[in-house]
């Protein structure tokens, strides 16, 4: 199991102290430091069951400065959407971890977190 996530952010934090409370062997990735090339947020996004545009953070200065809210929101624009995340990744919505069983969660509530966990038994 991989968690993405940014030190800075209490949700992260929050993950990262459910996974130490429930003995869970996970790996952490800083991708702020580590960032996901674009294979790596296509291949993210398919364990998802998700579109890039659902993982964006919209509220971000970067996202206003791109005018990511006038973008669209369909298979035509999607890869316009991955190339935003890889050469911005702070826009990347957080924690996010990558379960064992091959999918993912967005991991904002202890429940997601939970879910994770019991992807990986």
């Amino acid at each position: 199991m991989e968690i993405w996530i940014n030190p800075a952010c209490s949700k992260c934090r929050g993950a990262l102290t459910l996974l130490d409370e429930e003995g869970a062997s996970y790996t952490v990735r800083r991708y702020l430091e580590d960032v996901p090339s674009e294979d790596e947020i296509r291949s993210v996004l398919g364990r998802l069951g998700l579109e890039p545009w659902e993982i964006t953070r919209t509220g971000e200065a970067d996202a206003k400065e791109l005018g990511l809210g006038q973008w669209a929101r369909d298979a035509g624009s999607r890869e316009r959407w991955i190339s935003a995340l890889a050469a911005h990744p702070k826009l990347i919505q957080r924690p996010i971890i990558t379960a064992d069983d091959g999918t993912a969660v967005v991991a904002r509530t202890d429940d997601a977190v939970r879910d994770a966990l019991g992807r990986s038994s």
